[in-house]
């Protein structure tokens, strides 16, 4: 893995995209304005999808221009399904990353994107071009990333070959992604352990969906073996709304950051502002109730 020190990704998108109660832009603006200074490397805040499957990201580009990034090293990523949304997201000059999520499920592409394994291989094509012009990275999610509920194919091997096809078309950036919470222990070993050291031009995540009982030997079944990029939710709270599951939650920062100081590992983390987004966090989340 090329990334060799700690990469903390918050997501408030996550948090977001499937709750009912719009969240007043203003609100928005304000809490992720909070994050910007904790010290995150990336801030997953916002996506470019169709406001009629993602209404609560209707407003991601008025959220975008309000922001002031004037004092954060943090860098900004938001989230596209297709061509039509890369076009809406260059139009901003302050996003480093762009989004991307692909699946080795042609089920879950359809539900979540409407698409197909063929289609959206030709869609990162694309992207990649369009990034490559625009000075943006894109980061590709791959969804289901450690099991399949659908019945279609699925294992370590079409995981192993489908990282390989991404790096042949140019992707640098990869987020195993367990988007419905059925990740092993055992699995994310296997998988940390395997296909990383194959593909060291790759700078590899974990974005972890999980129950608050189940993520820390998850967690720690990822940084172990190698794992050093990891995105998570204030609360722990959202998931995919996509995926004709119930959401299980995301992996919550505040676990996620206590983790880490009991194993002493560094994160450069602003602790006053991160107790400051803390308390937005929990004043947001219970007006959306």
């Amino acid at each position: 893995m090329t990334i060799k020190q700690l990469r903390l990704v918050e997501s408030p998108r996550d948090a977001m995209q499937g709750l009912k109660t719009f969240i007043p832009t203003e609100k928005k603006i304000d809490y992720i304005q909070s994050l910007l200074k904790v010290g995150y490397d990336i801030l997953d805040f916002g996506s470019f999808v169709s406001p009629k499957a993602i209404p609560q990201m209707r407003d991601t580009g008025k959220v975008l221009q309000s922001l002031d990034l004037s004092e954060t090293n943090t860098k900004l990523l938001v989230v596209v399904g297709n061509v039509k949304g890369m076009e809406i997201a260059c139009g901003h000059s302050n996003l480093s990353y762009i989004g991307y999520p692909f699946s080795v499920s042609n089920t879950f592409l359809k539900l979540n994107i409407n698409s197909t394994i063929e289609k959206s291989l030709e869609t990162i094509d694309s992207l990649l071009e369009t990034c490559d012009k625009k000075d943006r990275q894109l980061m590709v999610y791959l969804s289901m990333g450690f099991g399949n509920p659908y019945g279609d194919p699925w294992s370590i091997d079409i995981i192993e070959e489908y990282t390989d096809i991404l790096l042949r078309k140019g992707v640098q950036e990869i987020n195993f992604s367990d988007t419905i919470g059925v990740g092993t222990p055992e699995i994310i070993t296997e998988i940390f352990k395997k296909i990383p050291p194959k593909f060291p031009a790759i700078n590899f995540g974990l974005h972890l969906h999980t129950k608050q009982s189940e993520w820390e030997p998850k967690i720690q079944a990822a940084y172990d073996n190698g794992c050093w990029s990891f995105d998570s939710v204030l609360n722990g709270l959202g998931g995919c709304p996509m995926t004709q599951h119930e959401m299980v939650g995301n992996l919550n920062t505040i676990d996620l950051f206590n983790y880490f100081d009991i194993n002493k590992i560094n994160t450069n983390i602003d602790s006053k502002a991160f107790a400051q987004a803390k308390s937005k966090a929990a004043e947001l989340f219970t007006f959306t109730k």
